[in-house]
Order: structure tokens, then C-alpha cells, then sequence
């Protein structure tokens, strides 16, 4: 899991693993674009295309595919670009950038997703710039680890209850609604006609779109023609 606060996980006492037998949704996402690495001929490398910047690296050679990865990110914890927000170290040394590694072999070669992590904080934005907005904290408002960065929402026990007053909300039935929920609530309610035997799946749903947005929230390099030229900068120092 990656190793500073805000963008890690929940533990950052020791460095910790986690595995599984498992393919998540960025596992199935495509190359975007291919790119070379200049000291690593051998690597394939591209950016993955996914709401977070990901780098996905493909090598026969274990000792090689990791020696790429490590000058990526030795690049990456000191590359700063203030067009976009992203700085390395604070005035007093203090480092923001990291990488979420995710490895996996597929048949006959190796391969590592290298997830760019920046936990800088601003006055717009006091949780982190690159962590889930206030508009979509009332559904998540932790840290987004390992396991939601390769595309799992990890929800907060809180919603199990508070999901069951929207529920009721959205078909006209006396509830308990949290008020932070209201304004999300009221935009489903104009997007659909609802009613009891639809109501779950609608909202399991929006919470989808929702969980998107957070992932977007958490890409250093933004899915727009200026975030994805700010990512291709910082390429060309590979």
C-alpha cells in the first residue's frame, strides 16, 4: 500500500502487502497510449486508461521489470508541475509524492501498475487535492487505498443504514433521511421514475457514479486534454 498519509492506506506504521486471487476492474483496463523508458529498452510501458494515472509496466525479467518501476519512482517523488497542482516536497522537506503498486503475472511475463499518489492539501481543498471532494464525502469520505484504487468501493458501515432512509425518501415513504444525502437524493429523484421494486438497483447505481467521481477525485493527472498533456511531461523525464 502506498506509504504517506491521505493516499495510503490504513496502516502506515509498516509496510504491508495484500493478495488475492482476484481480477479488479483495473486489471481489465487497456493501455492508453505506449511510451518508452529510455534505460529500460526491454519494458513495455504505457499509461492505463483509468479515472486514476496509471503507469502499467510488462517484462519477462522480474529483477529488470522492478528496476523500471523504482526509477519511475525515484522520478516521480521529485517531480513538481504547479500548472497542475502537483508538488513533490513542502518548504520544510516534507515529501508528497508516492506510488500505489500493484504486481501480477500473466502467463509468461510480469506486470506492474504504477498508480501516481499526491497528498498535498490546499484551502479549497483541506482533506487533499487529490482525495475525494466535499460534494461526494457524504458517501466517501476515506482514504482511498489499495483496494479502491484497482476499482472496489470500500463504503463506510454508516451507509447501511442511512442508504435504507434514502430508499424510503425516494418513494415518497416517511424516513429519516441524513440531510447531506438531500441534494444527491433530490437529483436521482428528477433523473428516474422510481418506485419500490426498482429503488435498489437505481441507487446501487448512482452510487457507482458516485465512486467514479471519488476515483477521478484521486487522478493526479486529470482525464482532459490539460491533464493528459501535464502527464505527458512528466513521461518525457522517463
Amino acid at each position: 500500500n502506498a506509504d504517506l498519509p491521505i493516499v495510503g492506506g490504513s496502516i502506515l506504521a509498516h509496510d504491508h502487502y495484500q493478495g488475492g486471487r482476484h481480477d479488479f476492474p483495473m486489471t481489465k483496463a487497456h493501455f492508453d497510449q505506449l511510451f518508452k523508458v529510455a534505460s529500460f529498452p526491454k519494458i513495455v510501458a504505457g499509461t492505463v486508461k483509468w479515472p486514476l494515472s496509471v503507469i502499467r509496466l510488462q517484462g519477462a525479467n522480474k529483477k529488470e521489470l522492478a528496476d523500471a518501476a523504482e526509477h519511475i519512482l525515484q522520478q516521480w517523488q521529485n517531480y513538481s508541475d504547479v500548472r497542475v497542482s502537483l508538488q513533490a516536497f513542502s518548504e520544510d522537506g516534507t515529501p508528497h509524492h508516492t506510488i500505489t503498486p500493484i504486481a501480477r503475472k500473466k502467463g509468461s511475463y510480469y506486470e506492474l501498475d504504477l498508480v501516481l499518489r499526491d497528498n498535498n492539501v490546499s484551502a479549497e481543498f483541506p482533506d487533499g487535492i487529490f482525495h475525494p471532494h466535499q460534494e461526494v464525502q457524504h458517501i466517501k469520505k476515506e482514504n482511498i487505498g489499495l483496494i479502491e484504487v484497482m476499482g472496489l468501493a470500500i463504503l463506510p458501515p454508516r451507509l447501511k443504514s442511512e442508504l435504507a432512509e434514502v430508499k424510503k425518501y425516494l418513494v415518497g415513504e416517511k424516513n429519516l433521511i441524513a440531510e447531506y444525502h438531500r441534494a444527491w437524493a433530490n437529483g436521482i429523484k428528477n433523473e428516474y421514475t422510481i418506485t419500490k421494486e426498482n429503488v435498489a438497483a437505481i441507487l446501487k447505481k448512482e452510487i457507482g457514479f458516485v465512486f467514479k467521481r471519488v476515483l477521478e477525485d484521486a487522478g493526479v493527472y486529470k482525464r482532459t486534454a490539460e491533464g493528459q498533456a501535464a502527464f505527458k511531461r512528466f513521461l518525457t523525464t522517463l
